[in-house]
């Protein structure tokens, strides 16, 4: 029987006829998202001692020592199918959750509160890495305001400890642009990073008051939003932060690692990072779809952090948790994404009323031309960043409290499902079909049949070509087919299929 994935109410939901959960209740899988991030080789990086304390000061100390960490790929995918840019949240079966400010604090030891990360545009390199960094990268490194990774890696990544001051400073900033490019602010371009960031790492001192955890935020919002649209394929963005986020608040997809001395660090990402302890299973999308599809409020830790050793957390992060709580505007220079936590008070421990109507915002870019200094450009948003400390969210703390009201109105507004539900002879065939290839083209091969391997294999692609091949007594069957269309006979086809792999593994038994 046919469920009713929802919205019923579109007055929040606005945008689902363009969200990847439409095209996937119509039968359009896009699979897993490319994902983004390029840590594998920040620790080819040499850095002194000297070049370590101006990272500290710079308010980057943390976020360099998290190491790479192996991306799921498909739970990512299925968390962006829940993720709803209308309120900036993920929208589960228990209510909405979202990465807040206070999660990047705890697993990535990034500062949440100080200046707004924005700046001047660039369109071109020379300039600023000629002043910054000493030399320019050529048209081959470069392109459009942004340098590729490889080449700051290349002339930079190796300081020595009888360096003169002037090269440690410019060899650090391009470890710190390399770090963020790589990390929070990585894109889908690839392996570049935008050098408008590169003026803010000038003064070290000055670099460790801006709210670089606001604005990995914010990059990371808007990341989420531009994925959950069908037509896109890629996501950037800190996908460690969201891919350890869930391990922290969801019983899917965690992995069980063997213990080790830095899981108790802090940031609290470092829990996550080790070999897994056990056998580990190829899940894909559809797997972790299914299993977000029928969350439960057992597989959710609201408060994930509340065991955590607190006593490695510097107190200037301690002293600013409390913007956690903030209903603000973060910002990335032209990227603004609004900051919710009265949707998730849960995540407080405080009880969930409905929560205010999101004012619909247009998401605009901003930094089109180079030499535009943004903050000009985005008045409203700076002003509602520097009022930040007035808009604390307050609650009941008695999380127990009957959240009936608030269910019922989140299940009319909200999409209840993303995969269309299938009976139990489809799934086996989904399950099933690759092993049955398999089986075919073993059997195949031993009798030296001239099959088209490139017609085998996956599900989607036809099985006629299989079953010209088969014994006289199975291609008997197979009359009809030639007529029949690919959706129609599907099942049929599979069946006959199973059944020519059983007989086959018979005789082989009996030979």
């Amino acid at each position: 029987m046919d469920v009713s994935p929802g919205p019923v109410d579109v007055s929040v939901l606005y945008e689902q006829d363009k969200h990847v959960s439409a095209a996937v209740w119509e039968g359009q899988e896009r699979g897993a998202l490319r994902c983004h991030e390029h840590t594998s080789k920040l620790g080819e990086w040499s850095l002194t001692p000297r070049q370590i304390e101006l990272v500290e000061k710079s308010g980057f100390g943390f976020l360099r020592k998290i190491p790479a960490i192996s991306l799921d790929n498909p739970l990512i995918s299925a968390l962006v199918e829940r993720w709803r840019k209308e309120t900036n949240t993920f929208h589960f079966t228990v209510g909405e959750m979202t990465v807040t400010l206070q999660d990047v604090a705890l697993l990535l030891g990034l500062a949440i509160d100080g200046k707004p990360v924005i700046g001047i545009t660039h369109t071109t390199c020379a300039a600023v890495c000629e002043k910054l960094l000493g030399k320019a990268p050529d048209s081959n490194y470069a392109s459009g305001g942004m340098v590729k990774l490889s080449w700051l890696k290349e002339y930079f990544s190796h300081c020595t400890k009888d360096s003169p001051k002037e090269e440690v400073e410019q060899c650090t900033r391009a470890y710190l642009l390399y770090l963020v490019g790589s990390t929070i602010f990585s894109t889908t371009t690839g392996n570049k990073v935008p050098v408008m960031y590169l003026p803010l790492f000038d003064n070290f001192e000055e670099c460790g008051t801006y709210a670089w955890g606001a604005a990995a935020l914010a990059f990371l919002y808007r990341a989420l939003g531009n994925a959950c649209v069908k037509s896109q394929s890629t996501i950037c963005g800190c996908l460690t932060l969201l891919q350890c986020w869930s391990y922290f608040h969801l019983d899917i997809g965690r992995p069980k690692l063997n213990r080790d001395p830095i899981h108790d660090s802090f940031p609290f990402v470092l829990k996550w990072k080790g070999k897994q302890s056990g056998p580990t299973t190829n899940r894909d999308v559809v797997f972790y779809r299914k299993a977000l599809d029928s969350l439960k409020p057992t597989d959710v830790n609201w408060l994930p952090y509340k065991d955590m050793d607190t006593t490695g957390i510097p107190e200037p992060i301690k002293d600013t948790l409390i913007l956690g709580r903030s209903k603000t505007m973060l910002i990335c220079f032209d990227k603004a994404e609004r900051h919710l936590p009265d949707r998730c008070l849960r995540q407080y421990g405080m009880f969930q009323p409905v929560p205010e109507d999101v004012p619909r915002w247009v998401r605009k870019s901003r930094g089109v031309d180079g030499g535009v200094d943004l903050s000009g450009k985005m008045e409203s948003e700076l002003n509602e960043w520097a009022s930040r400390h007035l808009h604390i969210v307050e609650g009941s703390d008695a999380i127990m409290d009957d959240e009936t009201v608030y269910m019922e109105w989140y299940l009319r507004i909200t999409r209840k499902v993303v995969g269309r539900p299938i009976s139990l002879s489809t799934e086996f065939q989904r399950t099933s079909k690759a092993r049955f290839y398999v089986e075919a083209e073993r059997w195949l091969e031993k009798k030296s049949v001239k099959a088209q391997s490139k017609n085998l294999g996956e599900g989607r692609r036809d099985l006629g070509v299989v079953c010209k091949q088969l014994p006289p007594h199975h291609r008997s069957q197979s009359c009809g087919w030639g007529v029949l269309s690919r959706t129609d006979c599907w099942a049929e086809r599979d069946c006959l299929f199973s059944r020519f792999v059983f007989d086959e593994r018979v005789r082989w038994a009996t030979v």
